[in-house]
């Protein structure tokens, strides 16, 4: 019965998304080109609607049951409706930031869905207590503004995230948690279907009303499959989303060495920093998926190694994130500390 959804929700995203398209262009939902975007024609946004509808038929069709159904539902709807409201009306961060909150409250508070503690490598627990309730909503809206983040080349979020949903589908599989690879897969599915038509060149955006939507179930997906377990289990939705994570506290960390505010905008993402490089644009959106899918991938050797092993590849993948944002300078040409580590000893060496 699964199978049958998912090939529901994939045809029905592809039959939608060209109507949603006509639908953006009739009531103005486009993205006007600036100097701090890719594309040079106004392009219809709004995509992400056709993502929605498809994953809601899917939740009818197949009604994957759970404590938390409802209220990931309701979070759902105030998601879109705060991402359609943005794709119109350009909000405010304050107010996009308003209906993230209630969306993840929503789900905190109606479905009790909160990270109580973890299980510590060696022994004891670490309760979050009171911190419970705010660090579960950090997590989430964190989350879903990483995604959007990243959302700045054709098909760039609705790639990583399919990926995301794979990883995060395929360790819930492992674990026995059928609902989250149920919810996992029709998002999924619903994502591919519109993938078609956003992939360079797209043809459609799927603006704040997709990327914030995929933002907020993934990160509610992760919590779902990895609460309330190891420390070693809770890092795997982190490396999963390595790549959104990693740009967003590049980003912060950047904003923080310019003295800026952390929502200024800017062109220093990880897209916009190898498209500088000389990659085309095509190019850029493979290489990042082909990132995602590492990320993946050590996520599931990470699960399956010992506790030994496990932190010691925490530390290469930390290793190796920082080597790459400092080469194609993802903090600021004149900030690598790394690598004016190595210049140093290296130069050192060689007088010696």
């Amino acid at each position: 019965m699964l199978y049958l959804t998912l090939i529901v929700c994939f045809l029905l995203s592809i039959l939608i998304t060209p109507l949603v398209k006509k639908l953006a262009i009739i009531i103005g939902a486009t993205d006007q080109p600036n100097q701090r975007k890719v594309h040079t024609s106004i392009m219809p946004r709004l995509g992400g609607l056709a993502i929605f509808i498809s994953f809601i038929v899917g939740i009818l069709v197949y009604q994957p049951f759970s404590p938390y159904s409802i209220s990931i539902l309701l979070g759902s709807f105030i998601i879109i409706l705060t991402g359609i409201c943005d794709d119109l009306f350009e909000l405010p961060a304050k107010y996009k930031l308003l209906g993230q909150l209630a969306a993840a409250c929503s789900v905190v508070f109606l479905g009790n869905l909160q990270m109580v503690f973890i299980n510590l490598p060696f022994g004891g627990q670490l309760q979050f207590g009171f911190l419970s309730i705010p660090f579960t909503i950090l997590w989430i809206v964190g989350i879903t503004n990483a995604i959007n983040l990243i959302d700045g080349l054709d098909g760039l979020a609705a790639g990583v995230s399919s990926i995301a949903l794979i990883a995060i589908s395929g360790m819930a599989m492992i674990q026995g948690n059928f609902y989250v690879v149920a919810v996992g897969s029709i998002v999924l599915a619903s994502t591919l279907g519109f993938l078609i038509y956003n992939f360079h060149p797209a043809s459609i955006f799927m603006g704040d009303t997709g990327a914030l939507f995929l933002g907020f179930i993934i990160s509610v997906l992760s919590l779902l499959g990895f609460k309330n377990v190891t420390f070693i289990s809770f890092i795997i939705p982190v490396i999963i989303l390595g790549v959104p994570i990693s740009d967003t506290l590049f980003a912060i960390i950047r904003r923080i060495i310019n003295k800026q505010p952390l929502s200024a905008p800017d062109k220093s993402h990880l897209h916009h920093c190898m498209l500088r490089m000389g990659f085309s644009h095509r190019q850029t959106v493979l290489l990042i998926y082909a990132m995602a899918a590492f990320f993946g991938l050590v996520a599931v050797i990470y699960s399956q190694a010992r506790i030994g092993g496990a932190l010691f590849l925490i530390g290469v993948v930390i290793l190796i994130i920082e080597i790459i944002a400092e080469k194609i300078g993802l903090m600021g040409k004149d900030h690598r500390p790394l690598l004016n580590i190595v210049r140093t000893l290296t130069t050192a060496k060689e007088r010696s």
